[in-house]
């Protein structure tokens, strides 16, 4: 009977590895790069070039583009671990979509930026109304060019407007075309909860549910005894079939978004306990394990869990017979903790 099991469990693990390649091979009509397209939905457009659902994955924003929303929405890549989304009636331009330095501008409508990782090698700049946001560290950002307003749910941002500038921290906003009496800018706070029932604030926060569900799916295809299994490559997106997304796989343990979710490495993944129901929130009323001590979306305190997770094991980078399955795929990172 145990020797049964084993070869069950054997031939799972080997399954698995197995169907890695296939994750990505689409190359071609996959390969993530700042401005690919990973969800639409209702009326959007790139250019004159309406979207459809087939589109995700494929359809890039290049230097110089537009993409507008009428009565829809739309979410793309921009770094590893950086999602913008645009709310309906908006639109956005790519200025660089480049991976060092990565700009667009907001032209229209209100969009939103979750940024679960950044290096200090990233500049990523978001224009909007003449103002330049430099986006300093992780969080989450909203702008609405309708009222000229940026506005910083989590992290921090250098707002340049012409010869003006302001740094906004979390729970503050700026609005361009309010000055102090010396013409300054000036950041005031908010209230976060005043704004999240917003339609873009639902929808940015159900996205970011759904990307963390797939990147556990995806993580644990990467992962065969112990070791990174092929296609794994390091810290990057990766296209998952099955959800018809592109998720976040950081290079080793796991990290918040700023809505509460969980990214995780292969190898963590692979070790993380499994709950029925599957995967859950870091925040209030979680059921994932969760380092104790440990603050979820906008600081919301954690409740205690049953027992610490695991730490994970040192992050491994493929050799050279370890080719990329697809996708972009960054450098390697380490996880906050």
């Amino acid at each position: 009977m145990r020797l049964s099991r084993f070869q069950a469990l054997a031939s799972l693990l080997l399954a698995a590895v197995l169907s890695a390649p296939a994750w990505g091979a689409n190359t071609d009509t996959k390969a993530a790069i700042p401005g690919t397209l990973n969800y639409v939905e209702g009326q959007a457009s790139i250019g004159d070039q309406p979207l459809q659902s087939n589109d995700i994955g494929s359809a890039q924003l290049q230097a110089g583009q537009t993409l507008s929303t009428g009565n829809g929405k739309a979410e793309v890549l921009l770094t590893p671990g950086v999602f913008l989304r645009l709310g309906s009636n908006s639109s956005v331009q790519m200025i660089s979509p480049n991976l060092a330095t990565t700009e667009v501008a907001v032209d229209q409508g209100s969009a939103m930026l979750e940024v679960s990782q950044i290096y200090p090698q990233n500049d990523i700049r978001i224009n909007e109304n003449g103002a330049t946001a430099r986006i300093q560290k992780t969080g989450l950002y909203a702008f609405d060019a309708t009222q000229g307003q940026i506005r910083v749910f989590d992290g921090k941002a250098e707002v340049l407007d012409g010869d003006r500038h302001v740094t906004v921290k979390g729970g503050h906003e700026v609005t361009l075309n309010e000055t102090t009496e010396n013409g300054k800018l000036k950041a005031r706070g908010f209230d976060k909860q005043q704004y999240e029932d917003s339609d873009l604030y639902r929808f940015s926060s159900l996205r970011s549910s759904y990307l963390a569900e797939a990147n556990v799916s995806s993580a644990r295809v990467y992962v065969a005894n112990g070791w990174y299994g092929p296609g794994w490559i390091g810290a990057g997106w990766y296209w998952n079939p099955w959800f018809s997304t592109y998720t976040f796989i950081p290079a080793d343990g796991f990290l918040f978004s700023p809505f509460g979710w969980g990214f995780y490495s292969p190898l963590f993944a692979y070790r993380a306990p499994v709950f029925v129901g599957g995967f859950h929130h870091f925040g209030v009323g979680y059921h994932a394990p969760v380092v104790v001590g440990r603050r979820g979306a906008f600081g919301h305190a954690i409740g205690r869990p049953a027992f610490r997770a695991p730490r994970p094991a040192p992050a491994f980078h493929g050799g050279p017979n370890m080719r990329p399955s697809g996708g972009f795929h960054g450098g390697g990172i380490h996880a906050r903790r």
